[in-house]
């Protein structure tokens, strides 16, 4: 990936809802001027949610979710309403498709009602406007009324998006902790898990936001870091890759601030005190308890993956127990969580905010601790109160 592109996480995802045969697929090619999507007139043509990060003027990057219809039937119909459903927990703000000459429909109205209760910002058009006459079209009180076949009514929708985007919260990743011309070390273990080529998102994303402090980073890897130190005795603050913790704990003396990568990722996405609860809860595993460790990525696993193997050992050796492994990766993520004792998400780095907050919410709302990687990392090698250092006020509740 680019460092100049910006990451899906970080675009404004958009889902269009509808009835089969709305035009949903249509109007998002109609929207964005490219085919984007399938098109038919065969019901159901649209299986599953298609998304795509593109540009819309005057919103900019955007992630465009084209979905499948609310009325889809069968058992595999219903399946891909779940899966519609399950595109809304992504979602910034949705449009609901419905057709002109039919008005909203039962489906249509109880996905609003449930835009509604989520507090998700919405726009309801009314596509296939050319099969109205004009004196129709002169009486039509229901909405906007657009048509993906004439693109009537498509940049009304342009126009409209704008004053619905949610305003985000900017949420720094370490520009806060620091002041203009501080030196913050960013310890980078290059190793077989380390993408070829490139740095990992959680990397690119802490440089910006130290540039945007005015500060001077200084990345190295965990090899050269004493070396760096020697240079560089005095740095306010170094962030490690969390798989390094161990190793770099050792090397950073006491009276510098250390933390890492994903739980600096993980305050900016959550909520880090509802996390340390999450600490506790893993501290206290017994034999054959469940644990959920969950990726928001879908890579390929190298044998020595954090998740699936790096965890779990540290997890066996520290606690002295075997418990019950389960793993989630991409947008797979279980309605039911609790049958876990514990979850330990990584720092979200590729899923939308709004994603991250609903996993949050949802361990939150079904009593089930839920912690990251960095904090659970730190935690397992001793130097959790040292990590969070940085952020005084949550330090002291531990």
């Amino acid at each position: 990936m680019s460092l100049n592109a910006t990451p899906a996480s970080n675009r404004l995802h958009i889902v269009f809802l509808g009835r089969t045969n709305t035009g949903k697929s249509s109007l998002v090619n109609a929207l964005t001027n490219q085919d984007l999507a399938l098109v038919s007139d065969i019901s159901g043509t649209t299986t599953d949610p298609v998304k795509k990060a593109m540009e819309i003027l005057p919103l900019g990057p955007v992630v465009i979710i084209d979905t499948p219809g609310l009325d889809d039937t069968g058992e595999l119909g219903q399946l891909r309403i779940e899966k519609t459903k399950e595109a809304l927990r992504s979602a910034d703000l949705a449009i609901v498709v419905a057709e002109a000459a039919k008005g909203l429909q039962s489906e249509e109205k109880a996905i609003i009602e449930e835009l509604k209760e989520k507090g998700l910002p919405y726009l309801v058009v009314f596509n296939k406007a050319d099969e109205l006459s004009e004196e129709q079209k002169k009486n039509f009180k229901e909405g906007l009324l657009v048509s993906a076949v004439t693109k009537e009514g498509v940049e009304e929708i342009k126009k409209t998006l704008p004053s619905l985007k949610p305003q985000k919260e900017d949420s720094p990743l370490i520009r806060d902790l620091l002041q203009p011309k501080d030196v913050v070390i960013l310890v980078v273990p290059i190793d077989s898990a380390a993408p070829k080529g490139r740095l990992i998102l959680p990397q690119q994303q802490v440089i910006r936001d130290a540039l945007e402090a005015g500060a001077l980073p200084l990345v190295t890897r965990d090899t050269e870091l004493a070396d760096a130190l020697v240079k560089f005795p005095n740095p306010a603050l170094v962030v490690t890759d969390s798989q390094a913790f161990g190793k770099v704990s050792k090397i950073v003396p006491e009276n510098i601030l250390l933390t890492s990568f994903s739980i600096l990722l993980s305050r900016a996405k959550g909520d880090l005190e509802e996390q340390i609860k999450g600490i506790k809860a893993l501290l206290s595993l017994k034999s054959g308890e469940s644990v959920l460790i969950a990726e928001g990525c879908t890579h390929h696993r190298q044998c020595e993956d954090i998740g699936t193997v790096k965890l779990p050992r540290w997890i066996r050796e520290k606690l002295n127990i075997e418990p019950d492994f389960h793993f989630t990766s991409g947008g797979t993520y279980p309605k039911d969580l609790t049958p876990y004792k514990v979850i330990i998400h990584c720092g979200g780095c590729m899923l939308p905010p709004m994603e991250m907050k609903n996993r949050l919410q949802q361990a939150k709302a079904q009593n089930v601790p839920i912690t990251n990687y960095g904090m659970a990392i730190a935690a397992l090698h001793n130097v959790l109160a040292r990590s969070l250092k940085v952020f005084p006020s949550i330090a002291k509740i531990l």
